[in-house]
């Protein structure tokens, strides 16, 4: 690996293993019943039993040892006992509630549980019994079940919880929990897991797949190209898809005929493995069982390399006793690399030296799961330290970081260490991609049910060395140890006031992603105008999400006609007569028997129409009156500064408002000009997309634009898209300072559920014409608030209580001021980027308001890039557009990952008023190295250049 070429000097690694025992720890050997607390300091007497299925004794006597156990762990947490509220059965949840439930043991999920408590308050929930679940036909998937929850311990914010019914039942939207050989309950998860209707987080069937050892490892030999010991495995019976993966590299698998008349076979393979050269640089190995059976058995042995009929005769008593599907693995025993620290010759010198040190090795725990689009995502990495001579479990080691864990073996240079982190991040991730690829060669039945995948694995390391070299081997994946291993290290950390949820956090994300696709999935929704090629992203999405789109256009020729599931041809250009246009598609809709669960618009000039469309059909959406205020810029400002002596809450939205005037006349302009201060700003009064914005220095420039804008710009025709239809009226108000920002809402019955803050470079002035944005914002937090709380209380202000809004925003020296509302969801590139960056899905926020479903986004979601882009423009790019970053170029770029690029239009036509072409973008790590790239990246492809310099464009980005 070269990764670590420079990370150590020679003399300081050494690959002489270890003596290993054969025999295992003592405490090993036999099955310890589950304890009892020492002290019971919480009620027992609450009712576990669930009316509608009783169980027997023995269900009961678990179910009450998991109560206790979760009662414990709470105590041991710092948290207050579950509050019993079985008296009074919970009521009123419906089909369009999120209910995520785990099956299994609290000690296993009680990181998952916490966090989904902060996340989802009350969404979250832990069953202690299958009794507690029943299975019902789907009514929606003929085949499929419904999985229905009538009891469960309830997690809530701060880790409180509350033992609840729920009469009628809750239905499960995502389902997960322990899916291996259930010996003590009467019905597993695996059971109630199969062919359900709802996500699931893993089966009984993937959970088999994930616990076999030998096809893990080929997995990450072959396809993920990560390193594993080398190693021999005997199987017979290996069904598809476990006998797919055979190509050899460090794995070799012998089929075997049966379990009879193999000792010369074996022998000769044995002995071939054994003196091969992949077995030169080790002296011992291990022999052990592989299959979901042998979960956690104490059946390995190890064994001197010399010693072959030792190890043949313990491949031979595994043989006696292994089943279809299962397999014996003979490995190296791969030694840690041994690290001696330059002067160690003095350590004992020390007087703070009381005891040798022995030799020591580490286990390395990667948790990953699956995240947006299906990549795999690091989320917590903890070690575990023990003897080198003595095998290292989970359960019998203390978990601990990875720098504390490299420091106390003996590493101490930072840069070995990250350089360290990031091969773990990449191995880590590869394997769980590779894992994932093999899920979805499987079908429906082989995986467990149409729904169900794996969304979190762990990865075991060890630190070994090649040619003197540190190299990273994997030693197998497993289900739960390494999520239960950096749950307890997160636990003992709140002691020290240490961050909690890194573990689970990104598999929380997972679960209500999926359950709330799972909830739009089928939803009928009615689109009013469908916008241009900047919108396309929106029928995509729509398919992928399971939306059935009823689509209302002007256009009968519009690309979007063939994409969704009704098109409505109606012409809605006039937007003076929206009260009418109303009424009308409210008849059509009704004609055609459109069972509608919502309506919304992504476009600026259907916003007024779509609010009326829904109050007729009686949908969700912010009122009429709301989205008018909103739409026309001056009333906008005007209705915000007429609130200031309304006595709400300081600070008051007026606060935010700039002074502006109205204009439909040269007398207004006149007048206009006499009350406000220069300079100012004229922009058309339902505009979009900065067409027609400039900078004015006094009344005289305000008449001529004045004039220019009524000649050039006076119906729909003349520049179709950006508010004409509503009139060419303009507006004159105060220009304002400062940096230029977007702030996207989710407002849900005037709740904000989510904030997402970018900023906007310098425009070339006269013109305001957006250049550069990048996300997440340079501001500072305190300021960054300061934006999204103007922003709500703007948008509460002028009435708009349900959608996604998109605000802009300048940030003066004295605060925030407001520059416009646009009452839909922000255009351009901002849905591509915040999905990116914080992974939420404003397109699909969107879409469950206007249902009536509130959503569920992350509470304050760390970013996991920065992207910095600038816009293209025709007037400026036409020669670059058309060769050095022609759109075959850029979509090359964007596919190998160079570029981000967002198409704005798909005509290569420049005019006077333009808007941009496209956005080309560049993510890293940091901001600093992604306006670097960009610059880059611009240079090269000639967007660069005096007449439009992109380093003065990215220069607030600082």
């Amino acid at each position: 690996m070269a990764f670590l070429k420079a990370s150590l000097s020679l003399d300081q690694i050494h690959t002489e293993p270890p003596p290993t025992p054969k025999e295992l720890d003592w405490a090993e050997q036999g099955f310890l019943p589950p304890l009892s607390p020492l002290r019971c300091a919480w009620r027992r007497d609450v009712p576990l039993d669930c009316k509608i299925c009783p169980e027997d004794a023995q269900a009961r006597a678990w179910t009450a040892y998991y109560y206790d156990l979760l009662q414990c762990t709470l105590q041991q947490e710092g948290l207050p006992e579950t509050v019993d509220l079985t008296k009074e059965p919970r009521t009123g949840f419906g089909p369009s509630d999120i209910t995520i439930c785990i099956l299994g043991s609290p000690t296993s999920y009680l990181s998952v549980l916490l966090e989904g408590g902060n996340q989802c308050p009350g969404n979250m929930l832990l069953c202690l019994s299958p009794a507690w679940l029943s299975k019902v036909p789907s009514e929606s998937r003929p085949g499929e079940s419904s999985l229905l929850v009538f009891k469960a311990v309830t997690f809530d914010l701060g880790g409180r919880t509350t033992l609840e019914e729920f009469a009628p039942p809750r239905r499960v939207t995502y389902f997960t929990g322990c899916f291996g050989p259930c010996k003590v309950q009467g019905q597993s998860a695996a059971e109630l897991a199969r062919d359900l209707d709802c996500p699931t987080g893993g089966s009984g069937e993937l959970a088999r797949l994930l616990e076999d050892k030998l096809l893990t490892r080929q997995l990450m030999d072959q396809q993920a190209h990560v390193a594993v010991p080398p190693t021999l495995a005997f199987t017979f019976k290996r069904p598809l898809p476990l006998r797919s993966v055979t190509e050899e590299q460090w794995v070799r698998m012998v089929e075997l005929s049966g379990r009879e008349g193999q000792d010369n076979l074996l022998q000769e393979e044995i002995t071939a493995f054994l003196q091969g050269s992949a077995m030169e640089p080790y002296n011992e190995v291990v022999v052990k069982p592989s299959g979901w059976r042998w979960s956690g058995a104490q059946t390995v042995s190890f064994h001197a390399k010399l010693e072959q009929g030792c190890i043949l005769q313990a491949v031979l008593v595994l043989l006696e006793t292994l089943e279809e599907e299962e397999s014996i693995l003979l490995e190296a025993f791969i030694p840690t690399a041994r690290v001696v620290q330059s002067g160690s010759s003095d350590t004992n010198n020390s007087p703070c030296n009381t005891s040798l040190r022995p030799n020591l090795a580490v286990r390395i725990c990667a948790v990953v799961c699956r995240s947006r689009k299906d990549q795999p995502l690091l989320s917590k990495v903890v070690c575990g330290v023990g003897r080198a001579d003595k095998p290292l479990k989970h359960q019998a080691t203390v978990p601990q970081t990875l720098e504390s864990s490299l420091q106390q073996w003996g590493l101490k240079d930072e840069a070995q260490i990250a350089a360290i982190r990031v091969q773990i991040k990449q191995k880590s991730e590869a394997a769980m991609k590779a894992f994932m690829e093999m899920e979805t060669s499987l079908s429906a039945e082989q995986r467990g049910g149409r729904r169900a995948q794996t969304d979190i694995i762990g990865v075991d390391f060890l630190l070994s060395s090649e040619d003197h070299v540190l190299q990273l081997v994997a030693l197998e994946m497993n289900s739960q140890l390494c999520l239960e291993t950096c749950s307890v290290f997160e636990s003992m950390g709140r002691v020290v006031g240490a961050p909690a949820g890194e573990v689970a956090r990104p598999l929380v994300e997972t679960m209500l992603r999926r359950a709330q696709c799972h909830l739009m999935e089928g939803k009928h929704v009615l689109v009013i105008g469908a916008g241009g090629v900047s919108k396309k992203f929106v029928w995509e999405a729509a398919r992928d999400y399971g939306l059935k789109i009823h689509l209302v256009e002007s256009d009968p020729n519009h690309f979007a006609s063939q994409l969704v599931q009704t098109f409505i041809h109606y012409d809605t250009t006039d937007h003076k007569r929206d009260e009418e246009h109303a009424q009308r598609l409210v008849g059509l809709v009704q004609e055609r028997g459109l069972h509608l669960d919502g309506c919304l618009s992504y476009w600026d000039d259907c916003m007024v129409l779509t609010a009326l469309v829904c109050e007729g059909l009686g949908l969700r959406c912010s009122s009429p009156t709301a989205m008018r205020v909103a739409k026309q810029k001056s009333r906008t400002h005007l209705h915000l500064l007429r609130r200031r002596k309304e006595g709400a809450r300081w600070p008051s939205a007026a606060l935010y408002a700039v002074p502006c005037c109205h204009l439909e006349s040269h007398a207004d302009v006149e007048r206009a000009a006499s009350h406000l201060s220069f300079p100012g700003v004229m922009k058309l009064e339902y505009g979009a997309g900065a067409v027609g914005v400039k900078l004015v220095e006094d009344a005289q420039q305000c008449h001529l634009h004045f004039d220019k804008i009524s000649r050039d710009l006076r119906d729909d025709s003349d520049h179709p898209g950006i508010g004409l239809g509503w009139g060419n009226t303009m507006l004159l108000m105060e220009y304002v300072s400062g940096t230029e920002h977007d702030v996207d809402l989710v407002v849900y019955e005037g709740r904000m559920l989510g904030a997402f803050v970018s900023d906007n470079g310098p425009t070339r002035v006269p013109n305001f014409t957006e250049t550069a944005a990048c996300m997440p914002t340079c501001l500072p937090p305190d300021r960054e608030a300061q934006l999204i709380r103007a922003a709500y209380q703007c948008c509460l202000g002028c009435g708009l209580t349900d959608g996604v809004f998109n605000v802009e925003l300048k940030m003066t020296a004295t605060g925030p001021k407001l520059i416009e509302i646009n009452p839909r969801m922000g255009g351009f590139y901002l849905r591509d980027w915040i999905q990116e960056i914080y992974g939420v899905d404003i397109m699909l926020a969107s879409v469950m308001v206007a249902c009536g479903v509130a959503p569920l986004l992350p509470a304050r979601s760390l970013p996991r890039t920065h992207l910095v882009g600038v816009m293209c423009l025709v007037s400026q790019h036409l020669q670059a557009l058309k060769s050095t970053a022609s759109l075959e170029m850029l979509q090359a770029l964007h596919e190998r990952g160079v570029i981000r690029l967002n198409l704005l239009d798909d005509e290569l036509v420049s005019t006077e008023y333009e808007e941009p072409y496209c956005n080309v973008a560049c993510a890293s790590s940091s901001r600093s190295e992604a306006c670097l790239k960009l610059l880059g990246i611009c240079q090269v492809l000639g967007i660069d250049s005096p007449h439009y310099p992109v380093t003065h464009f990215l220069s607030h980005f600082k």
